[in-house]
């Protein structure tokens, strides 16, 4: 979890740094990220889950995964998965593919070859080299990870749709059709830069001016 007081220091510096984060801080108030302690199997598998998918079609389906396992839908533990087929998985909605990644993380984590306490010590890119290499998970949820399971404050995902969006509507102006321009990666980068080390704090406010649902911020 994030320290409270870790929290207010990252908003003042953000907002002594940049107008536009002022404004969104000021307008959705103290961040929140960190209240909650988050598994980092669990955050994975709904990771997986959701992948490719609509934020309400990943609930369905998580829905579905968590009554096939018996298991609460906040909280899946790799022996949950012991009742469950790659058949059974894919009944729930999930592609093959991602049935099978479940599978074979949870045995990882039963065996120890998925141990979130060793991960927890490595610093960003060894952690998320680490996560990367897990079946099923790319850099964007390794990224995810940093953020939300491993609390890490200083992270930017240059492969978020969401992020990159709300950067360039709120950054690069409109073009000729009255649309957002969009910034290329350089671009992108440069307006982060001042943002550290709390660019996870700032990815929190640009997610929230996206989706206002609290809930999944926490």
């Amino acid at each position: 979890m994030i320290p409270t007081k870790t929290l207010r220091a990252a908003e003042a510096h953000l907002s002594a740094t940049d107008p536009v984060m002022a404004r969104l801080i000021t307008h959705f108030g103290p961040c929140t990220l960190g209240r909650k302690r988050r598994d980092p199997f669990h955050v994975l598998c709904a990771s997986i889950i959701g992948q490719q998918l609509s934020a309400k079609a990943a609930d369905t389906i998580q829905k579905r995964v968590a009554t096939l396992l018996g298991a609460p839908m906040d909280h899946f533990e790799h022996s949950h998965f012991a009742v469950a087929s790659q058949e059974s998985l894919r009944g729930c909605g999930l592609s093959n593919a991602k049935a099978k990644w479940l599978l074979e993380l949870a045995a990882r984590r039963g065996d120890g070859r998925f141990d979130a306490a060793a991960l927890a010590r490595l610093d960003n890119d060894a952690l998320c080299a680490e996560l990367d290499a897990l079946p099923g998970i790319g850099l964007w949820t390794a990224e995810m990870m940093l953020i939300f399971a491993f609390d890490r404050l200083d992270v930017f995902s240059l492969g978020d749709v969401g992020l990159r969006n709300a950067i360039n509507k709120l950054y690069a102006g409109k073009g000729r059709d009255g649309k957002p321009k969009k910034l290329d990666d350089k671009k992108t980068l440069k307006i982060t830069q001042p943002w550290s080390p709390y660019r996870s704090i700032a990815c929190w406010y640009l997610w929230r001016g996206i989706d206002g649902d609290i809930g999944n911020w926490t």
